[in-house]
């Protein structure tokens, strides 16, 4: 029905303007008349007339005295009888807007529409609903909001072991590789160091992709894949710690690479546990962390406990508390073998914690029932019937108490039920979780170029970590008795070699400092500045730093000691040196290894090859560790036979150069480049 003329006339201040607006009016005319009125009659009939009364001027009506009913106009009077209830109301509406229209108000000739409708909700009988709440914005993500604490715990745990036995090596191989041969020089242990650090990341290389297609398929899994790791590296250390010669290492550390994947598996499945992006950050962090812990606790470690006959004589050598007459025969006969015992002891722990802690990951085996979890889920079941009854007070309401006909039983502290329950899942979804990427399309341009960026900084870093400890235990250049012959004297800038002379222990030591350094940065300035310039800028921004390192590093065996070799550089300004070189070294890797780590995780372009993705980074990086150590440990030693022993590290300064370039054509991903047919996107367009 249309609405009466005299409702829509504009208030006495707005009658020039008005008159000006005659089509404008016309279409707001128009567009009333298709207000249903109907709404207003049926909600007059159904509530009264004083109801409506009082919803149509429930914001209008003068709070300082009484409502006065607005006259008619004369020249409506036709019109008006004519016209039913609703329309009285609306005439009534119109009184009560040129009242308000009295104080100064931007011309309006209709209510506005959503008034109206508010209104006619109102009249309706129904309340408003609230406004919600705008959103509290998330503030920086802490160490305690982390989801799955436990799960993550066991796998830092699973990835602590490893960097404990691998720098606990690293601290006493040099002297480990002499007593094989005492006759060998010094620039031969650097190779034969080299080839031992090759050996296990060449059979890295060699089954990390074998082990990634392991862990995503249902006959594998990623726990399995991960226990096979760890007791592969346990019994791995301990031949090498029995070993008596230079083929025996070699064999052991090669056995040791081939059983280990689990680097890509624990990544992998710390990239399915934490899902949401805003947890990447701190949830990667742990195994860098990891490593920096290892870093800490390996070479002091290794340091300490190497070859204990010769480090503790009133201890376990001749006439000893623990060696009686003739001192511990196994010590003197293997004095490498007590550090490598300590390390299996890790794996082993870590390995348990693993079979009776950690829950499967992968999508198609996460809910089949798990042996160790339900070997775990008895022991804790026969603890807790054995403290209660020891506490009375506390009595354990058992599943045949409660059972009934019909009922299945399901124990609330268990991860699964007795009786399996698996809730219904929908076919296309189904059948959506069996679909995987053909291995022919996992390598799409970012992938390659992620890799590619992946295999240059394993590569420094890998060589860098491995000249380390053989820079630091390499004789200080003696002008007494030079080596090579033909080298008297030093000359700066490049014309010099030696290295600093350290023992295992100061070795130990060294190397710890270089640990302690990332896990204060990981802690303290990396989650603040990550925040700040994100993943891939703060990967593009510190990999800068690596070429600065290295060009530095071999100044440190001409800096003033406080000692004359042959004896081992000491002193503040070495130390101070020393310090600074490893502050800069650690600062870049604490931000590009979780960011690669990251970078690596989200080009994966679709999550049902995560598991390859990551097989084939740790195959590429174990490639890149195999031949930088063991072409770093040859360049070494041709150095350190030239006189020029920072060839090899200003070689390995431009290499890092190149991948910082690299860096430029890697962007990040969100782990579904790819769409299979019959998938949905995250707006729910199916493919």
């Amino acid at each position: 029905m249309p609405l009466p003329s005299s409702t829509l006339k504009p208030n006495a201040s707005a009658q020039d303007d008005a008159s000006t607006t005659d089509d404008s009016s016309a279409k707001m005319l128009n567009s009333m008349e298709e207000v249903n009125v109907s709404q207003w009659e049926a909600a007059a009939e159904a509530s009264g007339s004083r109801r409506q009364k009082k919803h149509v001027a429930f914001e209008d009506k003068p709070k300082d005295k009484p409502r006065d009913k607005p006259k008619d106009k004369p020249k409506n009077k036709a019109k008006d009888s004519e016209d039913d209830d609703p329309a009285e109301l609306l005439r009534q509406h119109e009184a009560l807007l040129k009242q308000k229209r009295r104080r100064p108000k931007t011309l309006s000739f209709v209510p506005r529409i959503s008034n109206l409708g508010r209104r006619l909700s109102d009249a309706d009988g129904e309340e408003p609903k609230p406004t919600p709440p705008a959103p509290k914005k998330a503030g920086p993500v802490s160490w305690r909001d982390l989801p799955q604490k436990r799960q993550l715990f066991i796998l830092t745990m699973a990835r602590l072991s490893e960097p404990i036995t691998q720098t606990s090596l690293q601290a006493y191989m040099f002297y480990q590789l002499k007593s094989f041969d005492p006759s060998l020089p010094a620039s031969t242990i650097a190779a034969q160091a080299g080839i031992l650090q090759g050996c296990f990341t060449g059979a890295q290389f060699l089954t990390a992709m074998l082990w990634g297609r392991a862990a995503d398929a249902d006959w594998g899994g990623r726990k399995r894949v991960l226990l096979m790791g760890l007791f592969g590296t346990c019994v791995s250390a301990v031949g090498f710690g029995f070993s008596r010669s230079f083929l025996q290492a070699a064999i052991f550390r090669f056995v040791g690479g081939i059983l280990n994947g689990n680097v890509g598996v624990i990544r992998t499945m710390v990239s399915e546990i934490i899902k949401e992006k805003k947890y990447q950050s701190r949830a990667f962090l742990l195994l860098p962390m990891c490593f920096n812990i290892g870093v800490i606790i390996g070479p002091i470690l290794g340091g300490l406990l190497a070859d204990p006959v010769g480090s503790y004589p009133s201890v376990f050598g001749d006439n000893s508390f623990f060696g009686g007459k003739d001192g511990v025969w196994w010590m003197k006969h293997w004095p490498y073998a007590l550090p490598n015992l300590v390390s299996a002891v890790f794996l082993f722990s870590a390995a348990a914690a693993v079979f009776f802690g950690l829950e499967e990951t992968l999508e198609t085996l996460r809910d089949k029932p798990d042996l160790g979890l339900r070997i775990a889920h008895s022991i804790s079941a026969l603890f807790r019937r054995i403290f209660n009854r020891r506490n009375p007070q506390y009595t354990a309401v058992h599943d045949q108490d409660i059972d009934t006909p019909g009922t299945e039983s399901y124990d609330l502290e268990s991860r699964t039920p007795t009786t399996p329950i698996t809730p219904p899942t929908p076919l296309s979804s189904a059948r959506r979780s069996r679909q995987k990427l053909p291995f022919r399309r996992i390598f799409t341009s970012n992938v390659l170029f992620t890799l590619l960026s992946h295999f240059l900084l394993a590569f420094h870093i890998g060589t860098f970590n491995n000249l380390w400890f053989i820079f630091l235990s390499t004789p200080r250049f003696d002008p007494t008795a030079p080596f090579p012959p033909s080298h008297t004297q030093q000359s700066l800038p490049f014309n010099f070699t030696g290295g600093l002379g350290m023992p295992p222990r100061s070795v130990g030591f060294a190397m710890a400092v270089l640990g302690t350094i990332g896990i204060t940065l990981q802690l303290a300035v990396y989650p603040r500045v990550n925040a700040l310039l994100g993943t891939l800028r703060s990967y593009r921004t510190f990999l800068c730093l690596f070429p600065l390192t290295y060009f530095l590093t071999p100044y440190l065996a001409v800096v003033p000691s406080a000692s004359s070799p042959p004896t081992q550089a000491s002193g503040f300004l070495l130390w101070l040196a020393l310090g600074s070189v490893l502050f800069i070294q650690v600062l870049g890797r604490t931000f590009a290894l979780p960011a690669n780590t990251i970078l690596v995780n989200n080009c994966s372009p679709h999550p049902s090859v995560l598991g390859t993705i990551h097989g084939i980074a740790q195959s590429v990086s174990s490639a890149s560790r195999t031949v930088g150590p063991v072409l770093g440990g040859w360049l070494y030693g041709v150095g350190l036979q030239k006189g020029v022993v920072g060839g090899v590290w200003w070689g390995l300064a431009g290499m890092a150069m190149v991948g910082w370039v690299a860096s430029g054509w890697v962007f990040e991903g969100d782990g579904h480049e790819i769409w299979l047919e019959g998938e949905k996107d995250e707006g729910g367009e199916e493919r």
